[in-house]
């Protein structure tokens, strides 16, 4: 295990070196670029609670961009695509990115089953139903799950509609188990509301070829996160890790990685992409929330939480369950916000001294005025205790 406290071997990269680029790369440094253009430098905006995925964007972005401009971005520009991302969860993803993404997701392997008997699906019966959901959407409706229901029945027996598969004190239609396949083939994202109805589109998109699209996908995870080991990325995309292991040492014989020193051991950048500078490391206090992206994929994760932000902001090992405060690129408090009509609370208990100078309370208050702009209300800021549990 990495030991939090440990000097960078003698001419690797130091954690301050690392972060400062991270932070930098993905305009949590300075913010800048658009929305979606934000989305694609951060790999994707996870968006489970759609509030944190517009604060996780409009919090980087250029300007003084709020929660209506994520959603003009995704629902009247189309610049951005709510669909199903890495680790099978809700992302909001650049819709020009869509081919790499799909591409890449479809080729990673599939873990263990995820159903029990009598409710899984064959490897057949996915492709059946993957095609049927491919056809009901072609000609670009939106369809809530009922209407699709239908739709896939139709094209492919009954059985895709029984209702067997547990979901929140409710069954769902077989088919559902799917979902996430068809979208990282392509073949499905979510579309507008319809009342409080969720429904599906077409996203248009061809996916690349698996291969190219990993690769690229490595690439670009490595410029976001990097440095970074087969394990770590193993984690963030929730594939094996001998897999991961096997892309890497594939993308390292033919030149497109590059082995540094970090951490307790070695790590791999994209090649031509070792360039990190020491100068004061990372700076700041930021306000990240459920699930940001810096939080879940930045590693190693012992010195992202270290010592008592360890035990108060992760949730059984589990990064992105608690928003975290941020200070100079470390975790060191969480927080919490509750909307009351025009005006919305935020609340900060802070884990260790990070907090207590006046500078770091100056920079937290205007954080907190831009969590309520974004959102568009008027921020509260209160230090004290976060009573709210973790996210499911």
């Amino acid at each position: 295990m990495t030991n939090p406290d440990a000097p960078t071997p003698s001419g690797g990269v130091t954690w301050r070196a690392a972060g400062a680029r991270r932070l930098a790369r993905q305009g949590l440094d300075t913010p800048g670029g658009t929305v979606a253009s934000t989305a694609g430098a951060m790999l994707g905006a996870h968006a489970q609670v759609m509030s944190a995925a517009e604060l996780s964007l409009a919090l980087r972005t250029g300007g003084r961009t709020t929660r209506t401009d994520v959603r003009a971005a995704l629902w009247q520009e189309r610049t951005l695509v709510k669909t199903y991302g890495p680790r099978g969860t809700v992302h909001l993803l650049p819709a020009a990115d869509l081919p790499l993404w799909t591409g890449a997701l479809s080729a990673v392997p599939a873990g263990g089953p995820a159903m029990p008997d009598g409710v899984r699906m064959t490897p057949e019966q996915t492709d059946e139903v993957v095609a049927a959901i491919r056809d009901a959407l072609a000609g670009g409706d939106a369809l809530t799950a009922d209407e699709l229901t239908d739709e896939i029945t139709a094209r492919t027996g009954s059985w895709a509609g029984d209702r067997v598969m547990e979901a929140f004190q409710d069954k769902w239609p077989r088919w559902r188990q799917a979902t996430h396949t068809a979208a990282h083939r392509g073949a499905l994202a979510f579309g507008p509301v319809r009342g409080r109805r969720v429904t599906y589109t077409s996203p248009g998109v061809t996916p690349l070829p698996g291969p190219a699209a990993l690769e690229r996908l490595l690439l670009h995870y490595l410029r976001a996160y990097g440095p970074s080991t087969p394990p770590w990325f193993a984690r963030w995309l929730a594939a094996p890790k001998s897999w991961a292991a096997r892309l890497f040492a594939e993308l390292a014989a033919a030149g497109r990685i590059t082995e540094v020193r970090y951490a307790d051991g070695p790590a791999w950048v994209a090649a031509g992409d070792t360039a990190f500078d020491e100068g004061d490391g990372p700076r700041g206090v930021r306000l990240l929330p459920y699930f940001d992206a810096y939080t879940i994929a930045t590693q190693p994760r012992e010195r992202l939480f270290p010592g008592a932000a360890r035990d108060r902001a992760l949730s059984r090992g589990q990064a992105g369950n608690y928003p975290v405060v941020l200070v100079d690129g470390t975790v060191s408090g969480v927080w919490h916000q509750r909307r009351s009509g025009s005006r919305v609370t935020v609340t900060v208990e802070p884990v260790g001294p990070a907090l207590s100078s006046a500078a770091a309370r100056e920079e937290l208050a205007a954080q907190a005025e831009r969590v309520g702009e974004i959102l568009q209300a008027r921020a509260e800021l209160v230090v004290g205790e976060v009573t709210v549990g973790p996210h499911a």
